[in-house]
């Protein structure tokens, strides 16, 4: 149990939860503005991408403490996903009607 404890304390795991809350809540508040929101998207999303990244991403963790040699995996991961997250991010805020660049709505 101590080592689950470890595992979801790290810094990584806890910024992937922090960008998945504020994202859970500006999906939340855009789909109330937009009325489009709806109980069924918001279990979807928290069966999805939710536990694919934490679990995912723990999972990659304890490969990474039992192979140390592939510990730069982590990062990759932990990258990936922080960058998927902030994506959706921006899509959220750009559903609340914050001007994005056309950079960043690509």
């Amino acid at each position: 149990m101590e080592e689950i404890t470890i595992l979801f304390g790290t810094l990584k795991i806890q910024v992937i939860l922090i960008l998945i809350g504020v994202d859970i809540i500006l999906g939340i508040t855009s789909a109330f503005v937009k009325k489009e929101f709806a109980l069924r998207k918001l279990a979807m999303f928290m069966k999805g991408p939710v536990i694919g990244y934490i679990f995912g991403f723990a999972i990659i963790e304890l490969i990474a403490q039992a192979l140390p040699s592939l510990t730069f995996i982590t990062w990759i991961a932990f990258v990936l996903i922080a960058l998927a997250l902030l994506g959706s991010l921006l899509r959220n805020l750009g559903r609340l009607g914050l001007p994005l660049p056309r950079i960043l709505k690509k």
